[in-house]
């Protein structure tokens, strides 16, 4: 795989695999204008946490995880699988962790 490519996945498409490691795909239903809108709010979530810990700051940190959680959530990569989930329930689940990110 080169950095361009995109990574191999698991022939039922729920995971992707990257150094022989398999992590949840993100949910392939999503629009591409909002899968985009949480990839932005997911680094600035990371940058934030990198930026909290080199100034030893437990607060700004566990806030920023929270934010890598939420995004990672509203993706479908963590949290009830996005396989598993109803139409309305993966739409929900988007509308609501953009909606928290966005605030």
């Amino acid at each position: 795989m080169t950095r361009n490519s995109p990574p191999a996945t698991t022939p039922d498409g729920h995971y992707v695999v990257i150094d022989g490691r398999r992590w949840r795909a993100t949910d392939p239903s999503m629009p591409d204008d909002a899968r985009a809108r949480l990839r932005v709010h997911l680094m600035a979530a990371r940058r934030a946490v990198a930026q909290a810990r080199r100034a030893r700051d437990p607060e700004a940190e566990g806030a920023a995880r929270k934010r890598v959680q939420q995004a990672k959530v509203a993706l479908g990569e963590r949290g009830t699988p996005w396989w598993e989930q109803s139409p309305a329930e993966r739409e929900a689940r988007q509308r609501d962790g953009l909606a928290a990110l966005d605030d």
